[in-house]
């Protein structure tokens, strides 16, 4: 049977790759998109679900499916109000387990960042480890958390520090750790998918793995 996906984020670099891929791929039937504007995509596979996503609770009745792809994310020169981040870093995600959780889903794939560590005294890995303990502590079956450097592609949205830090890591590619070097926004969108698509254990890729 064809398989109903949910995407939080289709909007940006990665989560658009998912949702480009899902409708290339025969397995899949629908795919719900959940977003606070429009991907401007038409396609029989694709349905659209516009709001606030600080209030999923909303969205309840339609985050149903059977697998979840969270790529939900902003950056501190968009959204500067520490509490606001974290609500859409953190709270988002957290909330979108929660109400898949009791919708019977089994499968959730999430992007989260390398260096992630809810004890970190770095406000960034400590809002990411935070994501990662809250989607874990829904305990839905199936969970892949995965942690990219930097992510590399082509933005809407031009994030000039990452940027800069894709082209350094390009230049010195040889010295740099295999770990910490950029990934490309669409492998992380392949590997989520493939992670769906198994029946692996629960896990964390880090950015080597992926």
């Amino acid at each position: 049977m064809e398989k109903t996906a949910i995407i939080l984020g289709a909007t940006g670099l990665t989560g658009s790759l998912v949702l480009e891929q899902l409708i290339s791929d025969a397995n899949y039937g629908t795919i719900k998109l959940f977003s606070r504007k429009s991907t401007g995509i038409s396609h029989s596979k694709v349905r659209e679900y516009i709001g606030d996503l600080l209030f999923l609770e909303s969205f309840k009745e339609d985050l149903t499916g059977d697998e979840l792809y969270i790529c939900i994310g902003t950056t501190k020169k968009k959204t500067p109000n520490h509490q606001q981040y974290r609500k859409i870093d953190l709270g988002i995600p957290e909330k979108a387990v929660e109400i898949c959780k009791n919708n019977g889903i089994s499968k959730v794939a999430v992007v989260s960042a390398i260096g992630a560590n809810a004890k970190s005294s770095i406000a960034y890995n400590k809002i990411k480890g935070e994501m990662e303990h809250a989607v874990l502590s829904a305990n839905i079956e199936y969970t892949y958390i995965l942690r990219p450097s930097f992510i590399a592609g082509n933005r809407k949205e031009k994030r000039k520090g990452e940027e800069l830090g894709v082209a350094v890591f390009k230049c010195f590619k040889f010295l740099i750790p295999k770990k910490y070097r950029a990934v490309k926004a669409r492998s992380i969108a392949a590997k989520m998918i493939e992670l769906c698509n198994s029946k692996a254990p629960s896990k964390i890729i880090e950015s080597n793995d992926i």
